[in-house]
């Protein structure tokens, strides 16, 4: 049930600098919960938990009555990549095509100069052999990042950071998908101002409906109906 999720609602500063894992959770991540176990699993044993869409905060409001704040994936980048140039740290991109990996460290190199880049890009297959798993480890460990950025969609990310989570040298693991292609440049985040009034989902389908009508017209109303069957459970259990 979603309200038994621990949705983070404190200032990302509040992040402990140490090894956790963060990830993050919207409409669409739950749906594929629901049918997903090791997904599930996945998300369930994150060290932080970021309410990654207006569904889910929408959610927790009907549910429980908490008022949370919506928190990207974007959003976890910036923050990060800030205090990485502040500290002079280090960070390592896993994940995605070596054309966006070069593109986001050439970026990277002007926003935050102050920030050691390195990256490895692993083949693109639904699962990963044991050898290409060990070789992208050995990648991560030999740089140490104080952030590991893991991009190769959900849930296949997720599950691969829970899965080598004790194998890895790295500080705050953080599996942001998209927000590869979006700094990269090579896919387009929505306009703050359709952001900042819980419209991104529309940009995102407008902008790719063939890829993106399924997501968002069947999966919100399957999302909305799950709320709703939780909130009746919830309220029966209370009578």
């Amino acid at each position: 049930m979603l309200h038994t999720y621990p949705l983070f609602n404190e200032p990302l500063d509040s992040i402990k600098p140490s090894k956790v894992l963060i990830n993050t959770l919207n409409a669409h991540s739950f749906n594929t919960i629901l049918k997903d176990a090791a997904f599930k699993t996945a998300i369930k044993n994150s060290d932080v938990l970021l309410p990654d869409g207006v569904g889910v905060v929408w959610a927790t409001k009907i549910l429980t009555g908490q008022k949370i704040k919506k928190i990207a994936g974007d959003d976890l980048f910036h923050y990060q990549m800030n205090k990485l140039n502040n500290s002079g740290g280090k960070c390592f991109f896993l994940g995605s095509t070596d054309n966006t990996l070069k593109k986001i460290t050439e970026r990277a190199a002007i926003d935050y100069p102050n920030v050691q880049v390195f990256n490895y890009s692993p083949p693109y297959r639904s699962e990963f052999s044991d050898e290409e798993t060990l070789a992208m480890v050995e990648q991560v460990n030999e740089k140490a990042p104080d952030v590991l950025f893991v991009g190769m969609t959900a849930p296949k990310q997720e599950k691969w950071a829970y899965q080598n989570f004790e194998q890895l040298n790295a500080g705050n693991i953080c599996c942001i998908g998209a927000v590869f292609d979006f700094y990269a440049g090579t896919s387009k985040r929505a306009p703050k101002w359709m952001i900042k009034i819980g419209l991104e989902w529309l940009y995102r389908l407008i902008s790719n409906p063939k890829r993106m009508w399924r997501r968002y017209l069947i999966g919100n109303a399957k999302f909305i109906a799950t709320v709703f069957k939780e909130k009746f459970f919830l309220i029966q259990n209370q009578n």
